[in-house]
């Protein structure tokens, strides 16, 4: 038997799920100018007495990919993820390619992460090129000299949505995501540009309409049933 204080405690359960619904479409707006950002979604599903529940989960759906010309940008044309390791040996997996150098000629993240094993590039090289499958390259001006400084690698996961989200579009692995495997002879590499969040802003901003009237609906019957409430017990007074 459903009791006034049951629909609104119902009421309450179901209005904090919106709200922290609405927190998750509030980030992804936040990071529409976020480079290889991938959207957050909540999936809600309602139980058996009418109560709502939710799991968080990352949509590694792929980017547009942006022509930067910058020749230490990559962009990942597939699935995949580049391993970077912190100072403290912490490894993480991106898909955000904006690399640059250490003051040692280590190409490193914007936030100073080694890419893969440690790829040294000499301060004053030309014509570097890293090849669609990961391989940096140097060249001597007429072409005929080449020189391979390292292997950018890439792996993949058995189940991607398994990972753990980190600071700055960095994924930790989890049992869930299992261990990243090697992807060999790959072609997925793209020198000179980088992709772009995934976030779709139109379905974003609809997102945050419907949820905004959902919850205004909730506190409006949670309002309603609490004066039924209050008015049968001043009938009992």
């Amino acid at each position: 038997m459903t009791t006034i204080q049951g629909i609104i405690n119902k009421g309450i359960v179901n209005a904090e799920l919106q709200f922290e619904k609405m927190g998750y479409v509030s980030t992804n707006v936040s990071n529409y100018n976020t480079n290889g950002y991938k959207s957050v979604r909540f999936e809600q599903m309602l139980d058996e007495y009418g109560y709502l529940s939710g799991v968080e989960r990352t949509d590694f759906s792929q980017g547009a990919i942006q022509r930067t010309a910058r020749e230490f940008d990559i962009a990942i044309d597939g699935m995949g993820f580049i391993p970077v390791t912190s100072k403290n040996g912490d490894v993480t997996y991106t898909r955000e390619g904006s690399f640059k150098l250490d003051k040692d000629g280590y190409l490193i993240t914007n936030d100073g992460y080694l890419v893969g094993d440690g790829i040294q590039i000499p301060v004053n090289h030309e014509n570097l090129k890293i090849q669609p499958n990961g391989d940096v390259e140097i060249f001597s001006n007429d072409g005929t000299k080449r020189e391979l400084l390292g292997t950018i690698p890439l792996v993949n996961f058995q189940n991607p949505e398994g990972l753990k989200k980190s600071d700055n579009n960095k994924f930790y692995l989890t049992a869930d995501s299992g261990e990243p495997v090697l992807l060999k002879n790959h072609s997925r590499f793209k020198q000179g540009s980088i992709e772009v969040t995934n976030i779709d802003m139109l379905t974003e901003v609809n997102t945050i309409l419907r949820l905004n009237a959902s919850m205004l609906a909730s506190f409006k019957v949670m309002q309603t049933v609490n004066d039924m409430y209050s008015k049968a017990f001043e009938l009992t007074q």
